[in-house]
């Protein structure tokens, strides 16, 4: 198993594992890899330190990844993000949309139907989410429905693993 460290055009740096160097390089000339954060293709491997295992002399837990299922610690209510690193902003930002995916209905297309119809109260209030033109969003705005405009990566649009 090979573990690389990757980053896109701009500048997210993930974690990718692949059988071999060619494996890695197969996935991505067929265009499979993209960047969890934004979807580009465009990808560099960064330099990374092999993991030797030296044998007896390291802990038995050191030599093979574990999995936990205590939940990270919830990041607090107010935060100086200027004071993050571009990483733990990078982990923050997709622990919000998570968030907000988990919290949320996709109404998809129907999204400024649906707003307008919880704002007018023909409907129940719930959090919704969806696809709307820059020109919709200014339309709801303008009727006083707040609305934020939040990207959200390709790769958490599918099932989450």
């Amino acid at each position: 198993m090979k573990v690389l460290d990757l980053q896109c055009e701009h500048q997210h740096v993930f974690e990718g594992w692949f059988a071999s160097e060619d494996d890695f390089q197969s996935q991505l000339a067929r265009g499979l890899l993209t960047c969890p954060l934004c979807g580009s293709q465009s990808l560099s491997k960064k330099l990374s330190a092999p993991r030797l295992n030296l044998g007896a002399s390291e802990p038995a837990a050191a030599s093979a990844p574990t999995t936990t299922s205590t939940p990270a610690a919830p990041m607090p209510e107010a935060v100086d993000l200027a004071q993050l690193n571009p990483q733990q902003l990078q982990a923050a930002w997709m622990k919000a949309v998570k968030e907000v995916m988990a919290q949320t209905e996709d109404v998809g297309e129907r999204f400024t139907e649906e707003a307008r119809k919880i704002h007018y109260g023909e409907t129940e209030a719930r959090g919704i989410r969806g696809q709307a033109s820059r020109e919709q969003a200014q339309a709801l705005e303008e009727e006083g429905i707040q609305v934020v405009a939040l990207p959200i990566p390709a790769a958490l649009k599918g099932p989450l693993q």
